[in-house]
């Protein structure tokens, strides 16, 4: 066990000094309020604003409020329809500052970066929909047989959005690594007299470093183009991007085998959630967004069974290893008056899933006992979620929900205000505290026995 423990210890010491899967972490973290901003917005124009699928269809008198739905729609957009356009500028910056750079300039050259090598104009045509009416379409590439309208000019939001999340990675980083190199070339830095103020000074500074780097990037993108008649936007997303949600984001044994990682992090004392959140959320995000497009009826296509929300609805909640339903079992099966204590104390954040204090206050880390249905509960429990959006029992996840929204709460609104998504997550409660009372019961025996003998 000590050696299993040292081995992930140095794993979890390596990820969490590594520069880049901070900066992703960090990067999709400070951009979080913004996307709640935007779910928000899809809340209010889709759910509760809504003459057809909202609280409109029950209540007339909430449509007075529809003539704010464009403020909410603006929100949305600005936020979630561009999170390729945040996340690049938000990493840019962390890169940045972990190479030595200050201010704000990094995140602008993290945007100039991601904007060299995206198109600029798309195409408008025309095609059938399953019903057989005329719709618009537009994008970059030109589908055979398409009627061409006209050539628009613009940023097309697919590369706004969750589908150029991998691009803004990538670019984000391989840009500013770039920049930080030349900006170390004493060569390319142009001195300025003492006389001059430092603000133009440095100006002048990283004035060949920034176009040396930009015109690579540029020329990066454009060679792309030139070989193989896509942009990079649309390489990144046809061979990295799809590929790993296929394998990774949309499979339910690697979904249970990242949750079991998570959990061994954990036991070992180790914030197994930040531990992976630079890899699932480059590759569960764009799956929520791509189910809240549809959900607003902006997208077609089938809803995504996994997604950032739905995992946090269903292996999260009550904190990393569902311990709500720990606290739970303890109440109605604990006799030992330290356990109940800390059950106590536990309820409350464990309501808006924060358990550290029953993590380290029972404590499971390093507990072989609690220790095993810390890794089945919540992986049982994601297994549960699958089949019953697959069986159609409840509803995909769509909205983004702050993480700590009460279980229940965040099952209703995270499905788009369904009362069976609420229904759900309390069946996943139930799950965790079944399999959580045995191990409770055997661990209080354990604990029993150790007194006797001390």
């Amino acid at each position: 066990m000590d050696a299993f423990a040292d081995k992930l210890g140095r794993i979890g010491a390596w990820c969490g000094q590594n520069k880049y899967l901070g900066a992703i972490k960090n990067a999709f973290q400070n951009f979080m309020p913004a996307t709640i901003a935007g779910a928000i917005g899809v809340l209010w124009t889709n759910v509760l604003v809504h003459k057809e699928t909202g609280l409109g269809a029950l209540w007339d008198g909430i449509m007075a409020l529809e003539v704010l739905n464009p403020i909410f729609a603006a929100i949305q957009f600005a936020t979630i329809s561009c999170i390729s356009i945040g996340v690049v500028m938000l990493l840019a910056q962390e890169i940045g500052e972990a190479n030595g750079e200050s201010g704000a300039f990094p995140a602008v050259l993290g945007f100039l970066s991601w904007l060299v090598v995206t198109p600029t104009t798309s195409h408008v045509w025309t095609s059938l929909n399953d019903k057989g009416e005329v719709v618009f379409n537009s994008g970059t590439i030109l589908p055979e047989g398409a009627t061409s309208l006209t050539t628009v000019g613009g940023i097309p939001g697919s590369y706004t959005g969750a589908t150029g999340l991998f691009t803004a990675l990538i670019v984000g980083i391989v840009a500013m690594e770039l920049y930080a190199w030349l900006r170390r070339q004493d060569a390319l830095k142009i001195k300025m007299p003492e006389q001059v103020p430092p603000g133009v000074a440095r100006a002048f500074e990283v004035l060949i470093p920034t176009f040396i780097m930009l015109t690579i990037v540029g020329g990066i993108g454009h060679a792309c183009y030139l070989g193989t008649g896509l942009y990079l936007n649309d390489i990144i997303s046809k061979y990295i991007q799809a590929p790993l949600q296929e394998i990774i984001g949309n499979n339910l044994i690697a979904v249970m085998f990242m949750y079991v990682l998570i959990s061994l992090f954990w036991l070992v004392g180790i914030h197994g959630n930040n531990m992976l959140a630079a890899i699932k959320e480059p590759l569960f995000k764009p799956a929520l967004y791509t189910n809240m497009a549809i959900f607003q009826g902006k997208q077609t296509g089938e809803y995504a069974t996994f997604n950032m929300t739905m995992l946090q609805m269903f292996g999260e909640w009550g904190g990393s290893g569902v311990t709500l339903g720990l606290v739970i079992a303890i109440f109605i099966f604990g006799k030992r008056a330290d356990n109940r204590a800390i059950a106590s104390l536990s309820i409350v954040p464990g309501l808006f899933n924060i358990n550290e204090t029953v993590t380290f206050g029972i404590p499971l880390v390093l507990n072989p006992i609690l220790g095993i249905p810390f890794i089945l509960a919540p992986v049982a429990c994601v297994a549960l979620g699958w089949a019953l959006i697959e069986m159609g029992f409840c509803p995909p996840v769509v909205l983004e929900v702050p993480w700590t929204m009460p279980p229940l709460f965040l099952g209703f609104l995270a499905t788009g205000g369904s009362l069976m998504g609420a229904i759900s997550q309390l069946i996943a409660i139930v799950l965790s505290t079944v399999i959580y009372i045995p191990f409770v019961i055997m661990y209080e025996r354990y604990q029993n026995k150790q007194a006797a003998e001390a």
